[in-house]
């Protein structure tokens, strides 16, 4: 069986990456990661395992959308994770372009018969760290115990989480947002 790893590529290796420069003007990097459908599915199992090995054992799986839908799903799956539940938190309105501060969409849920819980809490990156950030402060109180599980980490994120598949500063090119939207919207933003 072949080994997958992660790869980093510059820009115009890629033809889905031309150069681009966020709103303010800065010049984004380069370089990007890029995470495959088949690199996916490692990444998840191996998260998963570190989980496991651990000794931590979720109750319920609470998955960040959009972003952290699929890792939740597989999560789920590997560590025999019935309960999972979604939150809808908008922060990215582009490439390395975000509100000021994080959304939590409706409908928010009720953590009112949760507080003996042990809560996974999963997202694809954190990134600035924000999101997570406030996550944890809309879960303070409510829950037995939280942890958090991402598939990247960036040396920037305010939140150090618990369990990470990679280290990584680059830009994420994940296999479910690198491509233009089917269907256009007014706010429809490739990688947001």
């Amino acid at each position: 069986m072949a080994v997958v790893t992660a790869r980093s590529f510059k820009r115009d290796e890629l033809d889905c990456c031309p150069s681009v420069a966020n709103s303010e003007g800065a010049i984004l990097s380069e370089i990007r990661e890029i995470m495959s459908w088949e690199l996916f599915g490692v990444a998840s199992r191996e998260l998963a395992i570190q989980v496991a090995q651990s000794g931590y054992e979720p109750d319920i799986i609470l998955a960040i959308a959009r972003g952290g839908l699929l890792s939740a799903g597989a999560l789920g799956y590997a560590l025999s994770v019935k309960n999972t539940y979604t939150m809808n938190v908008e922060f990215y309105t582009g490439v390395n372009e975000r509100l000021a501060v994080p959304m939590i969409l409706p409908p928010v849920p009720s953590l009112v018969d949760l507080k003996d819980s042990k809560v996974l809490i999963v997202d694809d990156v954190a990134d600035t760290g924000h999101t997570l950030k406030h996550v944890l402060e809309f879960c303070k109180g409510q829950l037995a115990d939280t942890r958090l599980a991402v598939l990247y980490e960036k040396s920037q994120s305010i939140v150090k989480c618990d369990y990470v598949w990679k280290y990584t500063d680059e830009w994420i090119n994940f296999p479910w947002s690198d491509k233009d939207p089917v269907a256009k919207r007014k706010w429809s933003v490739k990688d947001a």
